[in-house]
């Protein structure tokens, strides 16, 4: 083999070209970092991102943070970390499947998660409330905050130093942040994400009022196949749900009836229904984003992103059933007595930490007790949402017992 066409087949850069279609995102054509770095040799920018999320602390602590069930619940029930690795896993499908850049795409699903704080939403709903007279707090903008500043690893960086490229697909997990795309966000979503963008400095680098890529849109449709199709699994699993029950709700129900008529345990059942119903929503992504894709005639990146809808997505019959058997979810499994008791358990955990920082802060560890007391207010309210997101269920629950002579019983 000539020197020269080893020298391309050895290149990350090139051998990966031949797969992406034209409107992928080409990592040689990377707008940079925020601190400029000597690329590496071994491997593209989005594989660098990759490996940086997948090293980062906030990532190992994932394990212990809950997704719906608290992790002592059992140990066959989704954590946040386990979810990251399905939403990454379905993502990477549709990127092959559309034939975009896969890194770039996984790097993104690996991270989507990174700012969210111990106890799910429930720990979410805590901080915010805790947090709303100087801001409030959202997940979002805590995974940009942890990718950006928290991360305290490199030593020329705080963060992770990732590539534009990720770090826009990032804050648009939920579509453009301003201008007439901006999606609907619950009061102060976009606002926290806008303002830690600001503190960044990449408010233009980062191009707001403009589509993500379509390997951002495609890690957050992963995000909704992983979590619909594991909290039915978690749930038929936790007698929440029944299979019965499931035969006539909308899109579900075809699966349920197909895979119960195999004759199989209702463990197998179960497990069929979900790799089946996550395969025909990969599928459907694919054909009705392809459709999107020649009706809008687009075939460079740039179109992607000036496009006035997002190209990635369900069909809009699918997309209709879809919201029906997440309203399903909602009534059944989310707002489920039993879970909504623990969640507001889970809540008073935070609420009480919170507070008892606050008051308290020669109860945090040195590091953080050091800096609260050079603060201002806001800084030190700012400073305790850090750590309490930070904390895993475990770390919550033991800080908690420590502190307090009752810690309320989360099963």
């Amino acid at each position: 083999m000539p020197p020269s066409a080893l020298d391309r087949h050895s290149d990350p850069l090139h051998t990966s070209s031949a797969r992406r279609a034209g409107y992928a995102t080409d990592p040689q054509a990377s707008r940079g970092r925020a601190l400029a770095e000597a690329p590496c040799p071994m491997r593209t920018p989005f594989q660098r991102d990759r490996d940086r999320i997948v090293h980062a602390t906030a990532f190992r602590r994932l394990t212990h943070k809950t997704q719906v069930f608290l992790y002592h619940e059992g140990d066959h029930y989704r954590t946040r970390l386990t979810h990251t690795i399905e939403v990454a896993q379905i993502a990477r499908a549709i990127a092959r499947l559309l034939k975009l850049d896969e890194d770039l795409t996984e790097a993104l699903a690996l991270a989507h998660d990174l700012g969210h704080p111990p106890f799910g939403h429930a720990g979410e709903r805590a901080l915010d409330a805790a947090m709303a007279a100087h801001g409030g707090f959202d997940h979002n903008a805590q995974s940009f905050k942890v990718v950006t500043r928290l991360e305290r690893k490199y030593a020329a960086f705080d963060g992770l130093n990732l590539s534009l490229e990720t770090l826009e697909g990032l804050v648009k997990h939920n579509g453009p942040l301003v201008g007439a795309a901006a999606h609907e966000a619950r009061p102060g979503e976009h606002r926290i994400l806008l303002g830690e963008i600001t503190r960044a400095g990449l408010t233009d680098a980062l191009r707001l009022a403009r589509y993500a890529s379509a390997e951002a849109q495609a890690a957050a449709i992963a995000d909704d196949i992983a979590y619909v199709n594991h909290d039915i699994d978690d749930a038929l699993r936790a007698g929440l749900l029944t299979l019965d029950a499931l035969v006539d709700v909308p899109l579900v129900g075809p699966f349920v009836r197909r895979a119960m008529a195999t004759g199989a345990d209702p463990g197998r059942v179960i497990y069929e229904v979900n790799r089946r119903l996550i395969t025909a929503m990969i599928e459907d992504v694919g054909c009705a984003a392809r459709a999107r894709l020649a009706d809008l005639r687009i075939e460079r990146a740039d179109q992607i992103a000036n496009a006035n809808e997002c190209v990635v997505t369900f069909s809009t019959e699918f997309h209709a059933q879809l919201r029906q058997l997440k309203a399903y979810l909602f009534e059944r499994v989310y707002r489920h007595d039993r879970v909504m008791t623990i969640m507001r358990r889970a809540e008073s955990v935070v609420d009480d930490l919170f507070a008892r920082y606050l008051s308290n802060p020669d109860d945090l560890p040195e590091r953080w007790r050091a800096a609260s007391i050079t603060s201002g207010d806001a800084a030190r309210v700012a400073l305790i949402g850090d750590f309490v997101a930070g904390m895993t269920d475990r770390f919550a629950i033991e800080e908690h017992q420590r502190l307090f002579d009752h810690t309320p019983e989360l099963r």
